[in-house]
């Protein structure tokens, strides 16, 4: 009876009782029918409350801002450099610890945003644009077509769908994709607004100036009747130099048609970016064998473009804009 486990459920009442009352240890093991060290034992557990078992840990609290600190600072650095910089600060622990330490704190490792190099100047020029644009309300954005070149590949890398086989289909060509080194590609210029999109322009060389504007002649006219007709309508295009040209200035200046200032290296705040993004998701399991091939497979894809789908993204610049005030100018997740 020496152990506090060896103890009923009865008598550990009977201890606990007592024990409230102010009765002495003997008198309670005689009531309780055990012996004085079991309900001594099981007094001082009830204070003290049940020990912590495990191993006890080999780090100070000191010694996990130190590795917060280390990951916050550099989070480009891998698990065998931070664990090296970590023990360096004098910290004794295994490299298996520093990761199950970094995982506790809820750092993960992930393939990192892409987003454009912003420098200062860019970065206010940026918010003073947003908080400029701030009030402007969804029928004021609807008025907008926004514009953008886009480059698809037939091979789209290592990104893309998985695949399901079984033991031995890894050479199987049904499982595999291909890959070349050069893949045909197409640049294409297209236009959304809260109506849907325009008619596509399959680019067959360098954009300059002058093929810039042709662009406009042949693709943006028409869909700005097509989307508009004959209500006003401001274009919003990026500051790529052939936008940005004195003779494309002049091109929109002899027709009438207002330009929408725009913040340079910001696609985040331009919606057919995304649109762009969900034509490509669409054709990640097209398979197209050249060029024609895959122009017919993009015309077919943006063919299937709602209405809908572009209402909602206009109605996303608002918080577009919101993020870019809140991030002070900075790249958003958009």
């Amino acid at each position: 009876m020496g152990k506090t486990s060896d103890l009923t459920a009865v008598q550990k009442t009977i201890i606990d009782t007592l024990h409230k009352e102010g009765k002495t240890q003997k008198v309670i093991a005689k009531e309780a029918g055990c012996s004085q060290s079991s309900v001594s034992k099981h007094i001082n557990r009830q204070a003290k409350g049940r020990k912590k078992c495990g191993r006890k840990k080999c780090t100070s609290s000191r010694d996990n801002r130190t590795l917060q600190r280390i990951v916050t600072t550099n989070p480009f650095k891998n698990v065998g450099e931070i664990h090296k910089e970590w023990t360096a600060a004098g910290v004794s622990a295994s490299r298996t610890t520093t990761r199950r330490l970094m995982k506790d704190m809820g750092f993960r490792c992930r393939i990192p945003c892409v987003k454009p190099l912003l420098n200062m100047k860019q970065r206010k020029k940026r918010l003073t644009w947003a908080k400029d644009k701030k009030d402007w309300t969804d029928a004021e954005w609807s008025k907008v077509m926004f514009s953008d070149e886009s480059k698809f590949c037939i091979s789209f890398g290592n990104q893309g769908p998985r695949v399901w086989r079984k033991s031995g289909e890894a050479q199987n060509p049904r499982c595999m994709r291909s890959s070349v080194k050069f893949p045909p590609s197409v640049m294409v210029w297209g236009a959304m607004s809260s109506a849907g999109v325009g008619p596509l322009c399959f680019l067959r060389s360098r954009v300059n100036a002058a093929v810039y504007q042709e662009v406009l002649e042949h693709f943006m006219l028409p869909a700005a009747d097509q989307l508009y007709g004959d209500a006003d309508f401001t274009f919003q295009q990026d500051l790529a130099p052939a936008h940005s040209a004195k003779t494309t200035s002049t091109w929109f200046k002899d027709h009438g048609i207002p330009v929408l200032d725009w913040p340079a290296n910001s696609p985040d705040l331009n919606p057919i970016e995304n649109l762009w993004g969900i034509v490509k998701r669409r054709m990640q399991y097209a398979r197209p064998n050249n060029a024609e091939e895959l122009k017919t497979t993009i015309r077919a894809t943006w063919a299937l473009i709602t209405p809908e789908q572009c209402h909602r993204l206009i109605e996303s610049m608002p918080r577009r804009i919101t993020a870019v005030i809140e991030a002070k100018g900075a790249p958003t997740k958009y």
